[in-house]
This record gives C-alpha cells, sequence and structure tokens, in this order.
C-alpha cells in the first residue's frame, strides 16, 4: 500500500530529516520526494510504500500529528487509493 504525505509551513532547518526519521522509524519506505521554498513556505510531498509499516494507520497518523505540531507545519498522510479517489474525474 502506498500514501502521499504533504508537509507545508514556515521554513526551518531540518524538516525533510525529522520527517524521514519518522518514516524509517515506523519501517515507512519513501519512494519519491518532491520539495520547494516558495518566498519563505517549505512545501514537501513524499511518496512512500506502507506496506512494511509496523503500525497500524491510527498510530502512524498520530505520530505524524505529533511531529507536525512539533515543527509548527501542517502535514497530511493519506493513503493512495484515497489519494486517487479525491483527483479523479
Amino acid at each position: 500500500m502506498k500514501a502521499v504525505i504533504t508537509v507545508v509551513g514556515k521554513d526551518t532547518v531540518g524538516v525533510i530529516a525529522k520527517v524521514s526519521a519518522v518514516c524509517a522509524e515506523l519501517n515507512i519506505n519513501v519512494e519519491d520526494v518532491t520539495q520547494s521554498i516558495m518566498q519563505d513556505m517549505f512545501c514537501m510531498i513524499m511518496l512512500v510504500n506502507l506496506s512494511r509499516c509496523t503500525q497500524d494507520m491510527d498510530t502512524v497518523r498520530a505520530r505524524f500529528a505529533a511531529i507536525a505540531e512539533e515543527m509548527g507545519m501542517e502535514l497530511h498522510i493519506t493513503r493512495e487509493e484515497v489519494f486517487d479517489a479525491m483527483h479523479h474525474i
């Protein structure tokens, strides 16, 4: 199962490292990542593989919510099938 992680907020040092560390902690494989700085806003989209994740989705969401709060950023994780359904015309 794959998912899309989006991160948006004021640019600070270590955002990619912190999000990647949570992925490693939960055994989530990062397959692709794109990031950019728009004025002073950091924007990142990650495609991740959850097939070997060691926790259920509620725990994964809670862990990412905690890191988002710590960083003062918006972070969302959406399973690929939900993301595809939301953007299917």
